[in-house]
């Protein structure tokens, strides 16, 4: 292949969250640099948070992702409270941990079925699958449903829940409703089950990282709404309040998202991490579909990163159906807040990885300052290491198929760079 300068362009991207360019150099056959590079103009929310009432983040966050706002819902409940030195515990946050469970099934069948499948089978897209593979689809539509009507029920609504607050819900389902509910997820658990099978199956490309890891850490479950502690891959565990002390967001001149690091260096967040740090928490049954797909203890190829989503989603199937099984409905729906002077923070585990929340708040209760850091500005320097490693074992490719393979990889970390339109854009200099 002649290393002539290229330009490559994907006119619409429509399997990630966001707008982007890859800009690629390579100089007498070495991969110089990989810029993921995110032009989207910044929505300033925290900033728009300043001033606010310290009851209304989890309400205005939720609008940074339609995917996943019950992340930043649960998030920054966790931060609040923690500002308030209020912990939600009991029945309510089981009925948080069952809201959560079914963002991850709807957010984790999305991803798998529409998203990423089509990558593996040889499909432009879903559409183009379901003519082929109707049932497949069928399936994954049915249990992004199921993930839906968790949503629904406990949240008021699928996107961008209304019936969350500090302190825990507006109102809580009846005993009778979740029962309903039960009945929707026992065949979603079969379709999940299946699901992990038919992916296990895919034909995965060649890549192991070496990025460090980091996942939030509960020591009575696989981490989920929350947890105090963050484990990590390459040194000692440390507490969410030090999160500061060890990850630093910076700003790099091709992208309007910022970077994050952790002590210096490039990390991964997400399905990867939490797997390998928390995997010996799944049920028995997760862990043995995780075994029969070849995970083992440890999963660090990020083509393979579909088959753990594939694992949890099943675990979430079951979480959801047990959290319903031993349900309670609090009384009341919510415990009170009463707002002080402090700060906080707040962790979940979002689909995508690590959600951390910051606030500080005023005694006269509004919102001084708000810290944001989303899974997909921790994961751009991985992405962007992939991207360079992949780029360089297959420079032989001619530009359809390198720019199809940077997008298969770029999809591997289902990034939500943004909820708007859809833009690859890739340019590959050889000199």
């Amino acid at each position: 292949m002649s290393h002539r300068a290229r330009q490559l362009k994907v006119s619409s991207l429509a399997r990630v969250e966001g707008e982007g360019a890859l800009h690629v150099t390579v100089r007498d056959g070495e991969v110089e640099r990989a810029d993921l590079q995110i032009y989207e103009p910044p929505r300033f929310f925290e900033a728009l948070l300043r001033g606010r009432s310290y009851t209304e983040p989890p309400d205005i966050t939720a609008r940074i992702c339609g995917i996943c706002p019950v992340a930043y819902q649960t998030s920054a409940c966790n931060a609040i409270e923690d500002a308030c030195g209020v912990r939600v515990d009991g029945p309510i946050r089981e009925l948080r941990r069952l809201l959560y469970c079914g963002e991850w099934i709807s957010s984790h069948a999305l991803h798998i079925y529409l998203l990423h499948a089509p990558d593996f089978l040889g499909y432009p897209d879903a559409i183009t699958l379901a003519r082929d593979h109707r049932a497949i689809v069928e399936r994954g539509l049915m249990l992004k449903k199921a993930g839906n009507a968790i949503l629904e029920l406990v949240g008021g609504r699928a996107i961008h829940p209304i019936n969350v607050r500090i302190g825990g819900f507006y109102s809580a389902p009846g005993r009778a409703q979740l029962d309903r509910l039960a009945e929707q997820l026992r065949p979603a658990l079969d379709a999940a089950i299946a699901t992990a099978h038919w992916v296990a199956g895919f034909d995965f490309p060649d890549l192991e990282l070496d990025h460090e890891l980091l996942a939030v850490h509960d020591p009575a479950r696989y981490p989920i709404e929350g947890g105090a502690t963050l484990r990590r891959s390459a040194g000692p565990a440390f507490e969410v309040d030090a999160f500061d002390n060890h990850v630093v967001e910076e700003h790099v001149p091709h992208s309007t998202a910022l970077h994050a690091r952790l002590d210096g260096r490039r990390y991964l967040t997400g399905p990867l991490a939490r797997y390998t740090l928390n995997h010996d928490q799944l049920s028995p049954l997760a862990l043995g579909l995780a075994a029969a797909a070849g995970l083992g203890n440890e999963c660090r190829n990020p083509f393979r990163s579909i088959v753990v989503r594939a694992v949890e989603t099943v675990y979430a199937v079951e979480e959801a159906l047990r959290l319903i099984e031993s349900y309670e409905p609090p009384q009341p729906a919510h415990i009170d807040v009463p707002a002080r002077d402090g700060t906080g923070r707040g962790v979940s585990e979002a689909p995508r990885g690590l959600l951390y929340h910051r606030y500080e708040i005023g005694a006269d209760g509004l919102v001084r300052g708000a810290v944001i850091v989303p899974p997909t500005a921790q994961n751009q320097a991985a992405i962007e290491e992939d991207l360079r490693q992949v780029v360089a074992a297959n420079l032989d490719l001619g530009d359809d198929r390198l720019t199809a393979l940077c997008e298969q990889t770029i999809r591997n970390y289902d990034p939500c760079i943004s909820c708007s339109t859809h833009f690859l854009e890739l340019t590959v200099d050889r000199q």
